[in-house]
């Protein structure tokens, strides 16, 4: 079994919380035959402090040079550190899955989607100048970057095998130029999948659908912003932004990282969910299995998801669930389920 290397960015706040609970599911896999290789970098507003830069470039030719990177949450330096790194790196796909949990109180029963959203170009290309009295923001949507978010999206909605059905999120109606473009490249791209089938919504209808009739969605395709609001909104629908997973995914390189921030009001109270985080490495997981064709990687992902569940079936929880545990001691119960159901299996 190889060696994975892991570029370990704890961040700010709760970060290294929820990232050292995160790391005891590693060591329950090390203990079951897998071997990982964690290194240890800066980034976020600590570094900034420390050093005068937000991200080291030592830091990004580290993710760069490792298999993957586990990111813990980011304060106000976010634009300088995961920002930029997702367009350094063109890690273009930001995938964040919205799946009801075992066990935890919330408004969606039984919803399984997912949203991808384009995350190298949008207003998050920071292109902004001041003019008299205000400011300026420029949109940049680009045919290319459009129709390989499309794509993508298309390609899961097939391995997912349930609906089949790819939701185009924007805002034509309004922005007639740049969402055009997006638009039509969806158009093109689902011409290649014949027995997926496309439909198109505007933004504000699928807020509003996510929260009327989540159950009808299967893949949702949007633009950045777009796609950062509504997956912040979908999280809510399910239990919170503890529980929120998700993955900066490019052809060659892939960022793992909670959804929620680096929550400072929590921050060294050993009271934040490391859920979020546990399943972010499900889906790192998901990702060597395919990047790397390793069987192995797909059963862990699998099994960590089922010792999940089955920690929150027991109602060990976090107080943010209504539950009395610490982070430390949700991370533990997870690791020491999925140490059973590994050596069981």
């Amino acid at each position: 079994m190889r060696t994975y290397r892991i570029a370990l960015i704890e961040g700010d706040g709760i970060g290294p919380e929820v990232c050292g609970a995160a790391l005891l599911t590693l060591e329950s896999l090390e203990k079951c035959g897998f071997s990982f290789d964690v290194k240890r970098v800066e980034a976020g507003d600590r570094c900034l402090e420390r050093t005068g830069v937000a991200l080291p470039e030592e830091t990004t030719a580290a993710v760069r040079n490792c298999d993957a990177c586990l990111k813990g949450p980011v304060g106000r330096s976010a634009a300088d550190v995961i920002v930029r790194l997702r367009q350094t790196l063109d890690l273009y796909a930001n995938i964040r899955p919205v799946i009801s949990l075992p066990g935890v109180p919330c408004l969606g029963k039984d919803v399984d989607f997912v949203i991808v959203r384009e995350n190298t170009e949008d207003l998050y290309k920071g292109l902004e100048f001041e003019v008299p009295d205000g400011a300026v923001a420029i949109r940049l949507i680009t045919k290319k970057a459009s129709q390989r978010i499309a794509r993508y999206a298309f390609r899961l909605s097939e391995q997912r095998a349930k609906q089949r059905r790819v939701v185009a999120v924007h805002k034509v109606n309004v922005l007639r130029k740049t969402d055009a473009v997006f638009v039509e490249a969806c158009l093109e791209v689902a011409k290649e999948f014949p027995e997926v089938h496309l439909s198109e919504m505007l933004v504000d209808a699928a807020a509003m659908n996510i929260v009327r009739d989540p159950r009808s969605f299967d893949v949702l395709v949007t633009t950045n912003m777009f796609g950062d609001i509504l997956s912040d909104e979908a999280a809510q629908l399910v239990g919170g932004l503890g529980l929120a997973p998700s993955a900066n995914i490019g052809d060659e390189h892939a960022i793992f990282e909670p959804v929620h921030g680096s929550a400072p009001d929590i921050a060294g109270k050993d009271i934040a969910n490391p859920i979020a985080t546990i399943l972010t490495l499900s889906m790192m997981f998901e990702w060597f299995a395919e990047s790397r064709r390793d069987e192995d990687c797909k059963e862990a992902a699998g099994k960590i998801r089922e010792a999940v569940n089955a920690v929150l079936l027991k109602g060990v929880t976090t107080p943010d669930l209504g539950g009395t545990c610490t982070t430390y001691q949700v991370g533990k119960a997870v690791a020491e389920e999925l140490a059973h159901r590994v050596e069981t299996a």
